[in-house]
């Protein structure tokens, strides 16, 4: 089980503990995280789990495929940190990992 802080763009910091194998999406719509919506069920086809991962844990992740990539170009606010929390599976190794929602997708 890990520890994902999720950054409001309040500054509001909500910690949702998630259980490996489960999505980043799935654990924050699971702990109703404002901003993280998950039209689509985690089918990378709408960009509204989109999420800042925060350095250094971006850089320990595998890089996005294609499909994501294209997603993220139409995603609100995109940055070079961004990414789609459904493409994102949760294990051990991201116990403490900060995601920020972009204010926009409020």
């Amino acid at each position: 089980m890990a520890r994902l802080q999720f950054l409001l763009p309040s500054g509001e910091i909500k910690v949702v503990e998630a259980l490996d194998g489960q999505t980043l999406m799935e654990a924050a719509t699971g702990a109703q995280v404002p901003g993280i919506v998950g039209e689509c069920g985690g089918g990378c086809s709408c960009a509204t789990c989109h999420l800042y991962v925060d350095q250094p844990w971006f850089g320990q992740l595998p890089a996005p495929d294609e499909m994501e990539s294209g997603m993220l170009e139409g995603a609100v606010e995109p940055g070079p940190l961004s990414r789609l929390s459904c493409q994102i599976r949760v294990s051990d190794a991201l116990d403490g990992v900060r995601l920020r929602i972009p204010a926009g997708q409020l």
